[in-house]
């Protein structure tokens, strides 16, 4: 047992460490288009979403707090690159809505990304990369349900 622990523990050191140095990079190569890891983050999701989201949707799905991600939404609608429509499944809860700025902004992130995104599919693989996003998904889905089943009733609000 104690080896699944260890496992488990280095895996998780790993993952803080690269999204450290994931963040430090993205910042690093979006700065020059006025957006920074976070932001970039939220547009992406949103970006790669089927449908417009709310804020408490991008935060669970990105693993964040609703707070800090209503600071970026918030931000970003400032500056024109996502826009709140109503929600007809929550009155309180707009949805989130890419502009055309918005959409420009994350084709210009991934570009500038593009030139790294190459290099690491390179050196570490498609099929090395493969199996680290659906370990990844799984290990997130645990943790998920690890949180679910630890977290204290909600009371359901008047507006739901």
């Amino acid at each position: 047992m104690s080896g699944q622990i260890t496992d488990a523990r280095a895996l998780a050191l790993a993952v803080f460490a690269t999204s450290g140095r994931l963040i430090a990079t993205g910042n690093e190569l979006v700065a020059p288009l006025g957006l920074t890891s976070a932001w970039w983050q939220v547009l992406g999701a949103l970006r790669y979403s089927p449908v417009p989201l709310p804020t408490a949707s991008i935060a669970r799905n990105m693993g964040l707090t609703r707070q800090a991600v209503q600071r970026i939404v918030d931000l970003l609608a400032e500056r024109g690159l996502v826009e709140l429509r109503a929600n007809p499944h929550h009155r309180r809860a707009k949805l989130i809505v890419l502009t055309d700025a918005g959409t420009a902004a994350v084709a210009n992130a991934e570009q500038a990304v593009a030139a790294l995104d190459s290099e690491i599919a390179d050196r570490v693989g498609s099929a090395r990369i493969k199996d680290a996003v659906h370990t990844l998904e799984a290990v997130s889905a645990i943790l998920a349900e690890w949180l679910d089943r630890t977290a204290p009733p909600s009371n359901p609000s008047p507006d739901a």
